[in-house]
């Protein structure tokens, strides 16, 4: 069968022009039908006309970007067809919600990964590999040095952290990202360690991971709830915080979790105390997994090292190549934009 292009990359962003349709468009117009693959802003802008995405992403997506927006959720696996292109969506494990975009017309199948990781974190549905001719694939972690350890491992450390400071007399203070790595964080913390506040923007995320079914513990508002003169606490927190705005709480040891912290002079460059090497992306063994897994032939490498990874697959007889998007990975966890207070 002669290959077939369902997916162009244009200014706009990943169009599909048999069916008319955007995939995550970062300039979009009134006129555009797009597909979201997670709430993330680097991948879900305000100004379509429609918008599909998966139902748990549904109430973050009108959080985010407005209650009267055009939106139609669906399941995993629930196909839709427009103009003739069958689309579905499919878990990607990254965040609550999250999901690979597959579209199939006249035999050729093509994935769209959006963000993705293998891990399971018991929040967001686990990653399923999508059977392909092409995918596009993220590449955030895309070098040999970026391999996770055990994530179980990595929350005893996280907990005996706030536990030392605890004991003490200081305050704990961690930062990540208010979507998708803040509530993976709060799930794992030890309540009978102390009190667990968070950041406004973080506590409204909360209430509707909380609604779509997440068992949370307990937190309370690091803004309105927080008592004054304590110690022995965890501020869960947005990495925009870090400035003035946590000085209320000291004394405290500060840390941040992102995949970035595998790099020790990153750590370094945010002053902070403390790192954790959590990631809601691929590491390089889970991108190498999850793209033979799909058996494409061809593979389009978005945001990250996209270059040095699209040379590397060729290397394994791939067709790959890298392409430009305005997609961010992980760097909005270092990110974040200070005036982002959802």
């Amino acid at each position: 069968m002669a290959q077939r292009t369902l997916i162009k990359f244009t200014e706009a962003g990943l169009y599909c022009p048999q069916a008319d349709v955007f995939i995550d468009p970062w300039k979009p117009k009134a006129s555009y039908w797009s597909v979201i693959t997670h709430a993330h802003a680097d991948h879900a802008r305000t100004g379509s006309g429609y918008y599909l995405a998966h139902h748990e992403s549904g109430p973050i997506l009108r959080h985010r970007l407005g209650a009267d927006i055009n939106l139609e959720t669906i399941a995993y696996n629930q196909p839709v067809y427009h103009h003739g292109v069958k689309i579905s969506l499919h878990p990607a494990g990254h965040i609550l919600g999250s999901a690979q975009v597959r579209l199939e017309y006249q035999g050729e199948v093509w994935v769209i990964s959006g963000d993705y990781k293998l891990e399971n974190d018991q929040i967001s549905t686990a990653f399923e590999a999508v059977p392909c001719h092409a995918f596009v694939t993220e590449s955030t972690f895309a070098l040999p040095v970026y391999k996770w350890k055990d994530q179980q491992e990595l929350y005893r450390n996280m907990n005996a952290w706030w536990a030392i400071n605890k004991s003490e007399g200081k305050n704990s203070i961690i930062f990540g990202y208010s979507l998708g790595k803040a509530q993976r964080i709060i799930s794992q913390l030890d309540p009978g360690i102390g009190t667990i506040y968070v950041h406004g923007a973080i506590d409204n995320i909360n209430a509707l991971y909380r609604e779509a079914g997440v068992a949370l513990p307990p937190t309370k508002s690091a803004t309105t709830e927080y008592e004054k003169n304590t110690t022995g606490n965890i501020i869960v927190a947005p990495p925009s915080a870090l400035g003035t705005w946590i000085n209320k709480f000291r004394p405290f040891e500060t840390a941040i979790a992102s995949g970035w912290m595998r790099i020790r002079g990153i750590r370094r460059r945010r002053a902070v105390d403390q790192g954790f090497i959590l990631s809601d992306h691929a590491d390089w063994p889970g991108l190498l997994q999850a793209i033979h897994a799909t058996g494409a032939e061809r593979v389009f490498v978005t945001h990250g090292y996209s270059y040095i990874f699209s040379r590397y697959l060729r290397e394994l007889g791939l067709q790959a190549q890298p392409v430009e998007t305005q997609f961010e990975g992980e760097l909005d966890e270092i990110k974040e934009n200070a005036n982002n207070q959802d």
